[in-house]
């Protein structure tokens, strides 16, 4: 697998922001990657069955509401972001898990939201004040789907 994808790759140590609370708060980040999963202290495989449908369900992972992909099932995809098709072949799994946790930490100018931050951000709704909008095992099964898409 590739390291480091266009401007999105890093050369430089980052650590995920204090804001990011939790099991992840102070977690080394390495070339734009969250390595492993353990710094999420998931208690379960992933799932990426369960990935496929948060990714697609637009009330749980809001994915669609900002990329394309291949799901002929969802109707009305985003084109504010790149497509998912192919994101297991563009970045590794940790880059991509990364992207999920708080992709600010990679780009601070993104308009992804962090999935996994609690603190921080604009425009939060009130039902995600204070909490990530994805648990850390939802985090896991994302990545491990997303890295299926292959081109």
């Amino acid at each position: 697998m590739r390291r480091g994808a266009g401007a999105f790759g890093l050369a430089a140590m980052l650590v995920l922001p204090a804001a990011a609370q939790g099991p992840v708060a102070g977690k080394a980040m390495e070339h734009g990657a969250v390595p492993e999963a353990a710094p999420l202290a998931t208690s379960r495989p992933a799932d990426p069955a369960n990935g496929r449908k948060i990714v697609v369900e637009r009330r749980r992972g809001f994915c669609l509401l900002c990329h394309s992909g291949p799901f002929p099932e969802a109707r009305f995809h985003g084109d504010l972001a790149p497509s998912l098709a192919g994101t297991g072949s563009r970045w590794t799994e940790g880059q991509l898990r990364a992207r999920l946790i708080d992709s600010t930490a990679i780009n601070a100018e993104t308009i992804m939201p962090p999935y996994f931050r609690t603190g921080g951000g604009n425009r939060i709704g009130p039902v995600f004040i204070g909490k990530p909008i994805l648990t850390a095992e939802e985090i896991e099964d994302v990545t491990a789907f997303l890295t299926t898409l292959r081109d």
